[in-house]
């Protein structure tokens, strides 16, 4: 195992439902998330982008092949990789720092006022100090999302994954999150796998994406990301990010197509979609 690498995937498979009627969802995906860099992976819609998530976090196990953390097998879920959601996941009857905190307080592994010191201090980082004591309907979209990334951070998790973050925002938040999510990236250095539909966003986060296939899900490319750090999102209309875009671009249209195959319908679409303008 080279020290660069964190969390390695060899040959995983993963199929769901019974004997009679199983259906393959990711096969033989192999992948490597290299330490302090942050890892996209965009697919095609219904690839198996949320399966993986869950093989990644532990939440599933694989048919086939391996997943390791630091060179030991992933078992199950663990704050070693730790999943922030497309869907808020805070506690509403919580305040922003009672959710921070719930998770090392449960484990009991922290002591108080090292966890309090931890826990003002990402609070702090992410921008919520005033609205440390406010309850998740309390704070706008955006916030929530930070106070999930805190809740996260606490734990020092040695890969952060992120499913579609900040899918549902409004466009305007999603920019202002994914600004600032590139600093803290960029800050705090951290290993990330960044799960998410939109090319654009992951161009300007990622140090390397991973295009998946049409389902069952594999790894059909790996694009290594080259743009200059720090980034801003002014970049993406550089020559270099277009080109990103128009690469990725045409393999995902490749990988969707060919979910349109098979009938008559499917295939008077496809000879249609091939003649527009």
């Amino acid at each position: 195992m080279n020290q660069s690498d964190v969390m390695i995937l060899e040959n995983v498979s993963k199929s769901f439902g019974e004997d009679w009627a199983r259906e393959s969802v990711v096969e033989n995906l192999s992948l490597t998330v290299k330490r302090d860099q942050l890892t996209a992976i965009v697919g095609p819609s219904g690839c198996g982008k949320s399966t993986i998530v869950n093989l990644l976090a532990g939440f599933e196990l694989p048919d086939e092949g391996r997943i390791t953390l630091e060179g030991k097998p992933v078992s199950g879920p663990s704050k070693d990789s730790l999943v922030v959601f497309q869907e808020t996941a805070l506690m509403p009857w919580l305040t922003t720092y009672q959710n921070v905190v719930f998770g090392p307080q449960l484990r009991g592994d922290m002591p108080k006022n090292e966890l309090k010191s931890a826990a003002e201090s990402i609070i702090d980082t992410v921008g919520l100090r005033e609205f440390r004591d406010k309850y998740p309907l309390q704070l706008s979209g955006g916030m929530q999302r930070r106070a999930e990334l805190a809740r996260a951070l606490i734990n020092q998790p040695l890969v952060m994954i992120m499913d579609e973050p900040f899918r549902g925002l409004d466009a305007m938040t999603r920019q202002l999150m994914q600004e600032f999510y590139l600093r803290l990236c960029e800050q705090e250095a951290r290993t990330n796998v960044f799960v998410t539909s939109e090319l654009e966003e992951a161009i300007i986060l990622a140090d390397s994406i991973v295009v998946l296939s049409n389902k069952p899900a594999s790894v059909r490319e790996m694009l290594q990301i080259d743009l200059p750090r720090p980034r801003n999102l002014d970049m993406l209309n550089s020559t270099e990010a277009y080109e990103y875009k128009r690469h990725a671009m045409e393999i995902l249209h490749e990988e969707a197509m060919k979910s349109f195959k098979g009938t008559d319908t499917n295939s008077d679409f496809l000879e249609a979609y091939s003649r527009r303008a």
